[in-house]
């Protein structure tokens, strides 16, 4: 079996079609099936079923799919360690604009000062996506904040983030203290990320749990934006420690929530092990020490380990 058997193999799936397969490839396309038939004596079983509307892989095809990326994958990563006596290659992270604002540029600084020649790929999008992106296997690793995934993914527990509700000035009201009830916080209007967004889950199970419902006035899935909202004096927000700084620099009220399931898990969701390249598995471990420290240094507000 040749790697260049299973790079067309992927091919014809990805199109489903041998002819335009064998464009994108620039080989012929009877040169094509006679690879691709090739494999399929070399398994034993057809991978493929043609018809005159195209190609689409059968049961044991959809099977061997998952194993031949993996395949590629492990001799991309082969090449790249051979090349290299020092530790390198390619790692790609995703994370959550809360976590990227307070994780991103540490896990950079940790990364280019004891693997710089690791290339690192950040991706900042909302959780929902970033585990699609996981499926998809176009993420190595994320942070998370479910531990429900998909299949054939490792997941490992990072910390937990106390929550808070950042009010602007107009909408403070008399004789608030430190901390708010959630009685109280369902009497703000608030601006939320979607339901694409694990803090949006994680608050509507919050106010469930107590019976009630938070009173969200607009839906903004950018974290910039969002902020300008409430420094607008729009609405108020509950969002993670990781953006209380940000909180405090634009005047904003930053209050506690008096409730102990006001905390969203963190959780690092990567590929499994045998998956991962070397310079994935070295990201991952310079993630989970960079997060440690930042919470025993205290500039994670409101994070504990566990």
């Amino acid at each position: 079996m040749e790697l260049r058997q299973l790079r067309y193999f992927l091919s014809v799936l990805e199109y489903g079609s041998l002819g335009r397969a064998a464009l994108e490839l620039g080989v012929g396309a009877s040169a094509l099936s006679q690879q691709l038939s090739k494999l399929e004596s070399e398994v034993s079983t057809r991978l493929l079923t043609r018809a005159s509307t195209g190609v689409s892989p059968t049961a044991a095809g959809l099977a061997f799919e998952y194993h031949a990326r993996l395949a590629l994958r492990q001799a991309e990563h082969a090449v790249l360690a051979a090349q290299s006596g020092r530790m390198s290659g390619y790692a790609s992270v995703g994370l959550a604009p809360t976590t990227a604002s307070i994780l991103g540029l540490a896990l950079i600084d940790r990364m280019r000062e004891r693997y710089p020649d690791i290339r690192l790929h950040l991706v900042e999008m909302l959780s929902g996506y970033l585990m699609n992106q996981l499926n998809a296997r176009h993420l190595d690793l994320a942070v998370l904040f479910q531990a429900e995934t998909g299949p054939r993914l490792d997941v490992r527990t990072l910390l937990t983030e106390r929550l808070f509700v950042l009010v602007p000035a107009p909408l403070v009201k008399a004789g608030w203290g430190e901390s708010l009830t959630l009685q109280q916080i369902a009497t703000l209007p608030l601006v939320m990320p979607s339901t694409q967004h694990g803090l949006r889950t994680t608050l509507r199970s919050i106010f469930e749990r107590a019976g009630l419902e938070a009173s969200i006035v607009m839906e903004v899935d950018g974290l910039s934006l969002l902020m300008d909202c409430v420094c607008a004096g729009h609405a108020a927000t509950i969002q993670p420690g990781a953006t209380v700084a940000r909180a405090h620099q634009a005047g904003l009220r930053v209050f506690a929530i008096d409730e102990a399931q006001a905390q969203r898990r963190n959780v690092i969701v990567s590929l499994t092990d045998d998956e991962l390249s070397p310079a994935a598995l070295a990201t991952r471990i310079v993630l989970q020490e960079v997060a440690r420290d930042l919470v025993e240094q205290g500039r994670w507000p409101g994070a504990r380990l566990l």
